[in-house]
């Protein structure tokens, strides 16, 4: 038996069915907590203080790499994100493809944040950019103050930098100092139109789903993870832990189902019956898989890409990041 154990996460439809109490954690209870992920992050990494957690599977794999890791991670992917639409760039820079950064300034958030770890290696693997030919700077998108999570320790021919912590990325943008922004959220000039920013990839949809077509990945950006001490001492947790998951992903699924089938609109989508068949289509009818050896290509890539970017400080073999017992699934 497990009793109750904490469980930070965002409120999706992949979590929903624990917050409904659908989906129940067999020999024990969870009792989630609906955060959202900036602030579950940093309350995880550096005071470990819920048993069950969303994280940052940079960040994660990063402490991994360290040592210094008091979670050990479950094969379940709670947010995936291709981010070819997260790149946006200045209209009057020539920038029309990504081998026109090179020796441009690129703003993001966090060097080590998983999004921008994903499109590093994705643009260096797939259209041929060294990330080190790209000059790098951090801090907050459209708030100030933003810092790195984890310190950084920049490898050889790295150039990243923290602007003032009064200004902000999409100031920089907007004035032309900076060249283009990696990040999960669109920064507000693009949204108001007030400066020439487009995205790089204009069709996103399209190359995003030409790079799955090439290499069959998903890329993964946050995973589950559990306190390590409660694993070691409930060598059934990590299984029974999956499986709920898996149930409470299932458990969303139906309900995605049922909405695009609905006779009447439960979102203001009107084409959310042929917006699930066509990402089936695409990405196959479990398109958000769970387990280790459905996503190994995407683990292998983002241990790969950590290790390649400095961020890792050793190279991590996929199958580390997992509790041994629920690799096979």
């Amino acid at each position: 038996m497990s009793g109750v154990l904490t469980f930070a996460c965002g409120r999706t439809d992949r979590t929903e069915a624990f917050f409904t109490g659908e989906t129940v954690l067999e020999g024990g209870r969870l009792a989630p907590l609906a955060l959202p992920p900036p602030e579950i992050f940093p309350r995880a990494l550096k005071r470990a203080e819920f048993d069950v957690t969303e994280l940052s599977a940079s960040s994660y794999l990063v402490h991994l790499s360290r040592g210094v890791s008091e979670y050990v991670a479950l094969p379940v992917f709670l947010s995936r994100f291709f981010r070819f639409d997260s790149i946006y760039v200045r209209a009057d820079r020539g920038i029309d493809a990504p081998a026109d950064l090179r020796g441009k300034v690129v703003g993001t958030p966090e060097f080590q944040m998983t999004a921008g770890v994903w499109v590093r290696g994705i643009l260096q693997e797939h259209f041929g950019l060294d990330h080190r030919s790209v000059r790098y700077v951090t801090g907050g998108l459209n708030l100030a103050g933003r810092k790195e999570r984890i310190p950084l320790a920049p490898g050889p021919g790295q150039d990243i930098r923290p602007i003032d912590p009064a200004e902000t990325l999409n100031a920089l943008l907007a004035r032309g100092e900076i060249d283009a922004v990696v990040a999960p959220e669109p920064p507000a000039c693009f949204l108001d139109g007030s400066a020439p920013v487009r995205r790089l990839f204009p069709d996103s949809r399209a190359a995003e789903q030409a790079y799955f077509a090439a290499s069959g990945i998903f890329p993964i950006m946050h995973l589950v993870a559990v306190r390590r001490s409660l694993v070691d001492a409930d060598p059934t947790l990590a299984g029974r832990l999956f499986k709920a998951f898996v149930l409470a992903r299932d458990a969303g699924y139906r309900r995605l189902e049922a909405m695009a089938n609905a006779g009447s609109l439960p979102l203001m989508l009107p084409w959310l019956q042929v917006e699930l068949a066509n990402t089936r289509k695409a990405l196959g009818h479990d398109h958000w898989p769970y387990g280790f050896e459905a996503n190994r290509a995407a683990i292998e890539a983002l241990c790969r890409y950590s290790f390649d970017q400095s961020l890792s400080a050793r190279a991590v073999a996929p199958e580390e990041l997992f509790d041994p017992r629920v690799l096979t699934t």
